[in-house]
This record gives structure tokens, C-alpha cells and sequence, in this order.
């Protein structure tokens, strides 16, 4: 293995006490031509097939959701990440993520494909045996079969192992019969191949099988009447003595839990990737009509009120965006790192996305809250009208909420960063108390005034070090503290989550855009370094308003005074005039009539 693949290689989580070099990271900026043309053959796919469909795909009209799967199909959108022995691209995982971007702004039609090429592909892809690769793989690649994923019960949301689904060997042993109900099956009306998960008679844990609709014994209801992505086929399924070939066990037995989870780590991520593409989208509307939209003789884009929203909005995108592609081109590198070391490719795959389950949680819940305060902000730019269902607010605004909701919810997301961080500590795997112990000790000694560093963005590296700090202050404090019973703190560890993710955005696109200003120095580099400053002085207060509301969660006495003495030291940053680098950013937005950057 290369020194270079092992430098790369960093661990997940690892960012919260390592300073990455911008070297080390990977920006949008870099894809190259043909990952750009699989972009383009996405966004011209939208525009030619979708957008102007989205009437008649949100009225469900029969049949038209799967002709667009099966158009897309044609493209090869659906095999991208599919390895080319099973008649895909076999692209990288960061490509992946493109493409989930750039499908993202396609409202229903984003669902069901994101449905089928990920929680319903990437099981039988990753964890399929041979035969059942074969036989599956390359008719899921071309949309000749459409996938469903059935995890979900009435009584087993979160907690997913809690499944009641039970399936059961029959008398001759050749088939396993599975009873139980699922709901909030995305393509469920219309798929072919259903990722079940169940338990085998008194089993703790699930077991996933491959079954197909002919295979008898599914009925379904109708079509659930939801609040948004109404285009996207959502059924409760019902399994009564479903016949399932033992061959068509996936995995092995009581494996299905796991392989819920690692799936849901790449659902994750590619859900963040999906909302920035959508983000992107709503927000080119919003200025487009801000430039039209004439009030006091002047076109409301004039107004600074409306400025400071559009300027957010692509503060917040661009910013989220850095974090997703840094954290994509992670897993490439820990998936190369692992080939090289000798792993099975299939295995690897898994591996390196499991390494960075951490990032993928933090983009899920920072890219899916970005969206929601973009098409909030939407609605508030078009005033009266972006209260009519007949503008195109309506939509994006209704379809945005799920994303909260999708793939574990933004609550249990926030949790999971937390504890993935503290067990991967208690194993070994990552020295986070001897750090936060460095931190304790800096909190007696006496600051260092020494010389500035004045090379470029070395204050704001300063910062995020400094955030790092704070973050392990306290959550080094919150463990000493409340040792076993911090796991039934959920307020303080969603404070803590706060902390991390939001050093891991900031410092993700101060990154980009240090790596912008070495490569591509210019004015695109310039609107970066506005958006990394306003975004890291927006997320300096955000730290500092979670960690003194944890401290003062548990926090007492002398000990709480000296903590929030040490939280004021590490979360000070020198005055930054964000209102007029706002004003730039929304001058080039308004100049472009679109999200540009």
C-alpha cells in the first residue's frame, strides 16, 4: 500500500482531532470531464422528462413513474455505482454522489430512483452471494426490474430490529414463509424485487431476504395520501405465507440488522447529496424571481432583507456541499486503501462506508436542515405567492420535510454521531480522551499571545482548532460526569452532535476554499472564501450557544465557572464584516439569476 493511499486514509471521525490539509481533500470542483457529462445527462433528464411531468407524476398517473425509471434505465442512471461485470459504469462513490445530487431537483421522481438504485440495490449488490448477484444485479442496473426496500412497521420505526415480521421454514425445508406487514415501502406499487427484512422463529435479530412480487402471498393498500413527494409510490405491504426460496436468504442468518445499518449509512449520505441538488434548484428559482419581482419600483433583489436570504441560503449550500464530497471521496480512499490491503472489493465497499457512518449522519441532518432553511426562505421570497399552490414553492416546501424524517430521523441521527464516536473511543480506535485531556490541562494554563500567523486563513484554522477544543471540553466533561447515564441524556448529547457537525461543515469548506485559493486562484475562489468565513462566524455562536447549554445541563460549582470561562476563550473570533460579504456573495447570485457557485 502506498504512503499516499495510508496518508489519505484518514479514519471516520478522525477530524475531530486531526487537522486534515486542504491537500487531503477532495472538492466539486475536481470531477472530472465524464463525471460532469454523467452529471449533465442527469439535469438534461429532468428537464426533458420530468419537470415539465410533474402534474401528472404527483396525480400518479398509471404507469408513468415506471416508464421514467425505465428511460433513465436506457441513460444508465441507474448503474452507475453498479461494477461493469454486472452491466454497470462501476464509477466511484463520489460519482454516485453526483449523480444522487444531480437527480436531487427532481421533486418524486428524485425519490424513486434514489429508493431503487440505493436501499433497494445496494443489499443484493454488497451482500448477494454469487448467483443471486447474477440473477439480480444487471436487470436492477437497467430498470427491467424496480426494487423496494421493506424495513419499516407500524410498531418499528427507529428501532428497527423490533420487527415483527416473522418468516419461518416450511415442512419440506425449501422455502422460508414470511408473514407480517410493512408501510412507508417507497416504490412499493410498482416493484419488482423486495428487500424484506424478518425474524426466523425466536431469532433477536432480523434476517433480510430477496423476494420477488411473483412470488404470491403479497397484497398491498392503496396508495398512501401524504404531504409531500405525492408523485412517489408509497404502499403498506402485507406478507401472508410468502413463499421465499432458502437460496434467496441474503446473507446469513440474523444478519439482517446489519445490513439495515450499513445501508442506511450510504441511504444517508446519498440523501444529502439529493437535497443539495434540490437546494440548488429552489434557490435559482427564488433569485430568478427576486429579479423579476417589482416592489417600491424596484425589483425586490434590490432590497438588502432579501439579499441577506439569498446570500444564506448559498452559504449554507455551498458550505454542506464541501462537507459531502470531502466525506465521499473519504470512503473512495479508505475503499482503496482497503483493496490495496488485500480486502475482497464487495466487502471493502462496505467497510469504508461503515468507517465514515459519523460523516454520513452529520450530512444527513445538515443537508436535509440546509434544504428546509432554503425552501423556507423560498416561500418568503415570493411573499403571497409562494402560498399558492400554483407557484413553485409549494411543492419544493411540502417535498422538503421528509428528508428529516427519511433514513433515520434528524433526532436519532444526531445521537448515532455521538455514540459512534464515544464506542469507537472505548475500542481503541480513536484517542479522543487524551486529547480532551490536553484540553483540561490548557484550561489552568495561561493563553499564548504570540505572533499572528498571518498566511492565508490561518486565523480561521485557528478558530475551528479552537472549536475542536470546545467540543472536546465538554463532552470529555459530560462523560466524566454522568459516565454510564450520559446515554439517556439525549438533550446533551444533541448538543454535543451540534458541536461536531457543525465544526465538520465549517472546517470542510474553509478547506475548499484554502484548496481553491492554491489551485484556482481567482474570482470563484474569492465568493468561496466569503462563503467559508460567513458560514465558520455564523457557526462560532451556534457552538457556543450548544455548549453552554450543555454545561449547563450538568455543570456545577467552580468546575461549571471554569468551563464557561474556557468555552468563552475557544469559541472568540476577531470581528469579520459578514454583511458585506453577504452583499458580495448575493451580488454575483442576482448578476448569474441563478445559484452559480
Amino acid at each position: 500500500m502506498s504512503e499516499e493511499v495510508k496518508n489519505k486514509a484518514i479514519k471516520g471521525g478522525e477530524f475531530v482531532i486531526r487537522e486534515t490539509p486542504y491537500t487531503d481533500i477532495f472538492i466539486p470542483e475536481e470531477f472530472d470531464e465524464e463525471a460532469k457529462m454523467i452529471r449533465q445527462t442527469c439535469l438534461d433528464f429532468l428537464d426533458t422528462e420530468v419537470l415539465n411531468k410533474l402534474e401528472r407524476i404527483d396525480a400518479q398517473e398509471e404507469g408513468l413513474m415506471q416508464s421514467l425509471m425505465d428511460k433513465s434505465g436506457e441513460l444508465g442512471m441507474l448503474g452507475v455505482s453498479i461494477p461493469e461485470e454486472y452491466g454497470g459504469f462501476g464509477k466511484s462513490f463520489n460519482t454516485s454522489m453526483l449523480v444522487a445530487d444531480a437527480v436531487g431537483g427532481g421533486f418524486s421522481f428524485a425519490v424513486a430512483l434514489s429508493a431503487h438504485t440505493g436501499i433497494g440495490t445496494l443489499p443484493i449488490l454488497y451482500y448477494g452471494n454469487a448467483e443471486q448477484k447474477a440473477k439480480y444485479i444487471p436487470k436492477l442496473g437497467t430498470g427491467e426490474w424496480k426494487a423496494a426496500y421493506c424495513l419499516t412497521e407500524p410498531n418499528s420505526g427507529s428501532d428497527a430490529n423490533s420487527g415483527r415480521t416473522s418468516a419461518k421454514l416450511n415442512a419440506e425445508g425449501t422455502h422460508y414463509l414470511i408473514n407480517g406487514q410493512k408501510m412507508w415501502i417507497t416504490n412499493g406499487g410498482f416493484a419488482d424485487v423486495f428487500i424484506v427484512f424478518a425474524k426466523i422463529d425466536d431469532d433477536k435479530n432480523l434476517t433480510a431476504f430477496i423476494v420477488e412480487k411473483d412470488f404470491g402471498g403479497i397484497t398491498m393498500n392503496p396508495e398512501e395520501h401524504k404531504l409531500g413527494i405525492k408523485g412517489s409510490s408509497t404502499r403498506q405491504i402485507f406478507f401472508n405465507d410468502t413463499p421465499v426460496p432458502v437460496e434467496n436468504m441474503l446473507s446469513e442468518r440474523e444478519n439482517g440488522f446489519k445490513i439495515a445499518v450499513n445501508i442506511l449509512n450510504i441511504g444517508r449520505i446519498k440523501l444529502g447529496a439529493a437535497t443539495i441538488g434540490s437546494a440548488r434548484a429552489v434557490l435559482s428559482t427564488a433569485i430568478n424571481y427576486a429579479n423579476e419581482r417589482v416592489q417600491f419600483n424596484l425589483p425586490i433583489s434590490k432590497f438588502g432583507a432579501i439579499r441577506y436570504k439569498l446570500a444564506e441560503a448559498a452559504t449554507r449550500l455551498f458550505a454542506n456541499e464541501s462537507a459531502a464530497y470531502r466525506a465521499g471521496q473519504n470512503i473512495d480512499d479508505a475503499y482503496e486503501a482497503l483493496v490495496a490491503g488485500g480486502m475482497d472489493e464487495a466487502k471493502a465497499k462496505l467497510k469504508s462506508v461503515e468507517q465514515f457512518a459519523i460523516e454520513c449522519a452529520i450530512i444527513k441532518v445538515w443537508c436535509s436542515e440546509m434544504l428546509d432553511y432554503t425552501v423556507d426562505e423560498g416561500v418568503q421570497i415570493y411573499g403571497g405567492m409562494g402560498y399558492s399552490a400554483d407557484a413553485p414553492m409549494e411543492r419544493a416546501y411540502r417535498d422538503s420535510r421528509i428528508n428529516r424524517i427519511f433514513e433515520g430521523t434528524n433526532e436519532v441521527n444526531r445521537l448515532l454521531v455521538v455514540d459512534m464516536l464515544l464506542k469507537r473511543a472505548m475500542k481503541g480506535e480513536l484517542d479522543l480522551m487524551g486529547p480532551a485531556q490536553a484540553v483540561a490541562g490548557e484550561l489552568m494554563s495561561i493563553p499564548d499571545f504570540g505572533a499572528e500567523d498571518e498566511t492565508p486563513f490561518a486565523a480561521e484554522k485557528k478558530i475551528i482548532a479552537n472549536l475542536k477544543k470546545a467540543g472536546l471540553m465538554i463532552a470529555g466533561a459530560a462523560v466524566q460526569k454522568l459516565m454510564m447515564s450520559l446515554s439517556k441524556e439525549q438533550e446533551i448529547l444533541m448538543n454535543i452532535a451540534d458541536i461536531i457537525g457543525y465544526v465538520y461543515v465549517a472546517e470542510s469548506v474553509l478547506l475548499r476554499a484554502e484548496k481553491l485559493q492554491h489551485t484556482q486562484p481567482g474570482e470563484h475562489a474569492d465568493y468561496a472564501a466569503d462563503m467559508a468565513r460567513v458560514y465558520l462566524y455564523g457557526a462560532v455562536d451556534k457552538v457556543n450557544a450548544a455548549g453552554k447549554e450543555a454545561l449547563y445541563s450538568f455543570g456545577e460549582g467552580d468546575e461549571l465557572n471554569m468551563m464557561l470561562v474556557g468555552l468563552r476563550r475557544f469559541t472568540k473570533a476577531g470581528p469579520f464584516n459578514v454583511k458585506e460579504a453577504r452583499q458580495r456573495i448575493a451580488k454575483k447570485l442576482i448578476e448569474e439569476n441563478k445559484y452559480c457557485f
